[in-house]
């Protein structure tokens, strides 16, 4: 409860205010969001600014993972770091997995196990350049282990407001588009099937595709980064610019 107040605090009192004031964002598709029961906001990730103002628009919480070191940091700092990311909605990774990757899921499914909003961006990282790029197949786990619906966001401008590498750019007005809801109970047992895990991936991005309207690359984006930064990239990506990901079914790289 406590977590709760202190983010309605910050979200109608101390930020949310001065943000829509500064930036007056724009928010369209609200209806799409489940008034209540756990759902899965599935965003492109342009910003460290994404965060703040995807979930502005709506009335209830997004609960998103962060790192662990942020809630058992000692000290001021320490003390401060619990707070605000405790205070936030973020959640622990869980350590108990094997890999940072699997403690983050285990972690979401506790949020949407207790009918929340879980907020994950499929690129795993912020686009360096602003495209989108291929999504990580463990929204697909999430969403067919859980049963949640996916509903896709776009973010738009939130890269000029924040670019990638400093703290502040431009002034501009972000908008935020939240897509219809997607349900795939019909793939519902099949989690250990990764060419199903990658169509459903790639559904996902298509519908953030269209929201956006961003140029989309075959590729990780921690991929493009480092050909971005002159260092090789692994051999499995394509870097292929692309319309869009596939929608009827898996791409290559099923990994």
């Amino acid at each position: 409860m406590s977590t709760k107040l202190f983010y309605s605090f910050l979200k109608w009192v101390a930020i949310g205010p001065l943000l829509r004031a500064v930036f007056r964002p724009s928010y369209e598709g609200t209806e799409n969001i489940p008034r209540k029961g756990p759902a899965i906001m599935a965003s492109n990730h342009l910003s460290y600014a994404d965060w703040l103002f995807m979930p502005l628009g709506m009335k209830r919480m997004v609960r998103f993972v962060a790192k662990a070191e942020y809630f058992t940091g000692t000290g001021p700092k320490g003390f401060l770091q619990r707070v605000f990311f405790s205070g936030t909605g973020n959640v622990p990774i869980d350590r108990g997995g094997a890999t940072a990757a699997e403690g983050a899921l285990i972690a979401a499914k506790r949020v949407l196990a207790e009918g929340e909003l879980f907020g994950i961006y499929p690129e795993g990282t912020r686009s360096h350049d602003g495209k989108l790029y291929r999504g990580r197949t463990g929204i697909a786990r999430l969403a067919l282990d859980t049963g949640a619906p996916v509903i896709p966001v776009a973010v738009i401008g939130t890269d000029v407001i924040a670019p990638p590498g400093k703290k502040f750019g431009k002034l501009v007005h972000p908008r935020v588009i939240y897509g219809k809801p997607l349900d795939f109970s019909r793939y519902e047992g099949m989690t250990n099937d990764r060419y199903i895990l990658r169509a459903i991936t790639d559904e996902i991005v298509y519908e953030i595709l269209k929201l956006s309207g961003q140029e989309y690359v075959d590729m990780y984006a921690t991929e493009a980064k480092k050909l971005a930064d002159g260092k090789k990239p692994a051999k499995k990506s394509s870097g292929s610019a692309k319309s869009g990901p596939t929608k009827t079914g898996p791409s290559k790289d099923v990994a």
